[in-house]
């Protein structure tokens, strides 16, 4: 039982750092409104790619390294922003182009590159990076993890209800899971919205331009800031 309780609370930390709206979503969104479910899940897969592969350093301990190198961290957080700014004017460009199919042809844009643009955010995503810096660690870390317990209010009550191990293949492996499973219902939901109303394909490009360029401008400020500040 308490294997598979762990296994939920690794799907659940897998929706978690998955579900949220931002970058990574924004370009899976585009990729399956303009150019079909599997160009979204592939942008998808270029996201949990990036996870795996922070995973991989949070094993080996680069990942804490990164966490002892602020100015590091700045320019990660100025490159993400610069890659966001940069995305944001492409996908601006597709979804003025999905505005105006030419007869007879395919509405669709030509091929995005998904999997490529949401890995290289991906590794320059700020709260990705500051996830495996901080869960993603304690994940991997051998120990127990009272999940119930740090609730406000009733946390005391149900302290011991659910507790699960951490640094187990099953917290991993349902992690995993989790980002996988968002990575490929998302764009698969989205692409059958898309086939219904089609005019929610140009809309959802809009929107996916706009959470770009937003964080990029966002975390080109937060570096800039900080530079100042040295």
């Amino acid at each position: 039982m308490n294997t598979v309780a762990t296994l939920l609370v690794g799907v659940v930390f897998g929706l978690a750092l998955a579900a949220p709206p931002g970058p990574m979503n924004a370009v899976i969104a585009e990729e399956a409104v303009l150019r079909g479910w599997s160009a979204g899940t592939r942008a998808g897969l270029g996201a949990a790619t990036a996870d795996f592969l922070f995973f991989v350093l949070a094993y080996l301990g680069v990942v804490s390294f990164v966490q002892s190198v602020p100015r590091l961290q700045t320019a990660m957080i100025g490159v993400g922003g610069c890659l966001m700014c940069y995305f944001a004017v492409g996908t601006a460009r597709d979804a003025r182009a999905s505005f105006r199919p030419t007869a007879g042809a395919d509405p669709m844009v030509e091929d995005g590159k998904g999997f490529q643009k949401a890995l290289a955010l991906a590794l320059t995503n700020p709260f990705q990076v500051l996830f495996w810096l901080t869960v993603g660690v304690g994940m991997l870390r051998p120990g127990e993890l009272d999940v119930l317990a740090p609730l406000p209010v009733v946390g005391g009550e149900i302290a011991g209800v659910l507790v699960v191990s951490t640094g187990s293949p099953a917290l991993l492996g349902g992690f995993f899971l989790g980002v996988l499973s968002w990575v490929t219902l998302f764009p698969v939901s989205l692409a059958a919205a898309e086939k219904r109303i089609q005019a929610i394909g140009p809309v959802v490009a809009v929107g996916s331009a706009l959470v770009l360029g937003g964080f990029g401008v966002y975390f080109l400020y937060d570096a800039a800031t900080t530079v100042l500040t040295w």
